[in-house]
């Protein structure tokens, strides 16, 4: 086993950390786990969840199929976000628009309430 920092073989037990042994390294001081081994989902699953997403699907559904937790499929999503280009700009003037209908029922709407003292 070597230092991960100095790649020193020069170490010793230092306890245990979450039910696995920890190591100190005599020459450098580095505290470290003799075998960390990184735990994530496969290539495969990430790749499923993420093509479901694509299609439509919303991530608690994707997480009752794939038993993934939305939290990791949202950064999932993020972190592939990050990785594609900008959009261009789009500097032509549309010809045709569609305007919201609520946008000027809001506008028309009249705020002043009457209130009958007969009742």
């Amino acid at each position: 086993m070597q230092c991960p920092r100095c790649a020193s073989t020069h170490i010793r037990k230092n306890g245990r950390k979450n039910g696995k042994q920890n190591h100190i390294c005599v020459f450098c001081g580095r505290q470290f786990i003799d075998s960390y081994d990184h735990q994530g989902y496969s290539a495969e699953v990430k790749k499923e969840c993420l093509e479901m997403y694509v299609n439509g699907l919303g991530f608690r559904a994707i997480e009752r199929v794939k038993k993934v937790h939305h939290t990791t499929i949202i950064n999932w999503v993020r972190e592939l976000g990050k990785t594609l280009p900008d959009s261009p700009e789009y500097n032509a003037i549309p010809e045709i628009t569609q305007v919201d209908e609520l946008e000027t029922f809001v506008g028309k709407k009249k705020q002043n309430l009457v209130v009958d003292s007969r009742k």
